[in-house]
């Protein structure tokens, strides 16, 4: 399983595109991998012959190094080949954790099952097991589990709450605080009035009727882990600081409404996109990364754009947009956006970046904030566009009321890269930018 994005530690197979005794060449596709981000298609590297498909389609979360195929070279016996001994899915240990390790233990032909002490168990429990085993009063000691390196799991957990709820003999334990004993001479005092215990959430149970306040979990995907891991850095260890502004999209609206006249399909977005790009050429301060040490400033200006599709949250990254024209970026963004929702994104489409985008206009958000996406600097949060009136001044000095169309950006951007000061400076740039189409022909 190799390595098909920067933040990939395991793969489903999603398809085989070639079947055992297959002629390979250097180039061919071999196989569909679903990565954290996307589909990707897996190219073999060498010729030869598939002689051994090790992972069928449909595997899930094989780790990165796990032999999923073997590949014989030409005129051998694809049929006859030896399948490596050391084929396990877990990762090989370190030297110095293997010196720690004990030697494995010789087994007799015969073993001897080892007594084992009630209530001890012999295995590991997941969180969600744990939960539900001290909730219920459960003894799992006499299961058996079924994850994957011999975690007792939530599923084994229901299972044995099902039984138990059906009548089977399952041994429940609950601990009784016994009763502190009266003092010799003294009356006892009334029973109390018997409270109800506590409420607490009751798991779900397939094919019973939920009861109050009874959830069910949903394991995260392999993107929504990833979106999670991303998002928690962003906030852990990055300095954020926010500016926001209004631009008045007057000028862009009637450009907009002409170019359609023309048959020019664009959207306000494209134009958001293209005026970014020129005010991060005219500000190259703002085109940066952190790379671990220090601001890295970046020669071209690609901007990632976020789209949403049903899996999570993916940045497309639109590649030396400063040099595109509006058109060009909006046919680059309509076919960015399809492969992302299709999960057909090859990684250099996603990796890079320099500057996210996020509009949210579209869904009638006014405005909000958004994190910064490591290593880039800076992330536009876009709102939607709103008409208010203002007062304007006309060339005699009078003042009178004008219809504005007003559209409220906010800026997130790394602190240790991009201070307040520059920050403003960027937004002032931008909002002229945006004011005055014109100079995006500049």
């Amino acid at each position: 399983m190799p390595a098909l994005s920067p933040t990939m530690e395991e793969g489903n197979i999603v398809k085989w595109l070639k079947q055992e005794g297959e002629t390979v060449n250097v180039g061919d596709a071999l196989c569909e991998i679903e990565t954290d981000k996307a589909v990707v298609t897996m190219e073999s590297s060498d010729d030869g012959i598939l002689a051994k498909i090790m992972k069928e389609e449909g595997s899930k979360n094989v780790r990165l190094g796990t032999l999923i195929g073997l590949l014989v070279e030409e005129g051998e016996d694809w049929k006859q080949v030896e399948i490596p001994s050391d084929t396990a899915d877990a990762p090989s240990l370190s030297p110095a954790a293997a010196a720690a390790a004990p030697s494995p233990a010789i087994v007799s032909p015969v073993p001897k099952k080892p007594e084992q002490q009630p209530g001890k168990l012999r295995f590991r429990l997941s969180p969600a097991a744990r939960n539900i085993l001290e909730t219920h009063g459960l003894d799992a000691s006499h299961s058996t589990p079924s994850g994957p390196r011999g975690i007792f799991t939530k599923e084994d957990a229901l299972k044995l709450l099902d039984q138990k709820q059906k009548g089977k003999s399952i041994e429940a334990r609950p601990v009784v605080s016994p009763l502190p004993a009266q003092p010799t001479g003294v009356p006892s005092a009334p029973p109390p009035a018997s409270m109800p215990r506590p409420a607490i959430p009751p798991v779900s149970v397939p094919g019973q009727r939920p009861s109050v306040g009874a959830f069910t979990e949903a394991p995260p995907s392999d993107i929504r882990r990833v979106i999670a891991k991303r998002v928690t850095e962003s906030k852990r260890t990055i300095p954020h600081a926010y500016a926001t502004a209004d631009c008045d999209l007057g000028a862009v609206l009637k450009l907009k409404k002409e170019l359609a006249k023309d048959n020019i399909q664009v959207s306000v977005n494209d134009f958001i996109i293209k005026a970014t790009a020129s005010t991060l050429k005219q500000m190259p301060d703002v085109n940066v990364i952190w790379d671990g040490e220090g601001p890295r400033q970046l020669q071209s200006v690609d901007i990632s754009i976020a789209v949403a599709t049903d899996q999570g949250l993916f940045t497309p990254t639109l590649k030396d947009a400063a040099t595109k024209g509006v058109q060009e970026i909006a046919a680059s963004v309509k076919v960015l956006a399809t492969k992302a929702k299709d999960g057909k994104l090859p990684p250099e489409e996603y990796q890079g970046g320099s500057f996210s985008i996020s509009n949210l206009g579209m869904f009638g958000i006014s405005s909000f904030t958004g994190f910064v996406n490591p290593p880039q600097a800076c992330f536009l949060a876009v709102g939607r566009t709103r008409s208010e009136l203002g007062i304007v001044v006309d060339e005699e000095g009078n003042e009178r009321l004008q219809q504005h169309q007003l559209m409220t950006v906010t800026l997130s951007s790394d602190g240790r890269m991009v201070d307040d000061e520059l920050a403003s400076k960027f937004l002032k740039s931008l909002k002229a930018n945006l004011e005055n189409p014109v100079r995006l022909a500049l």
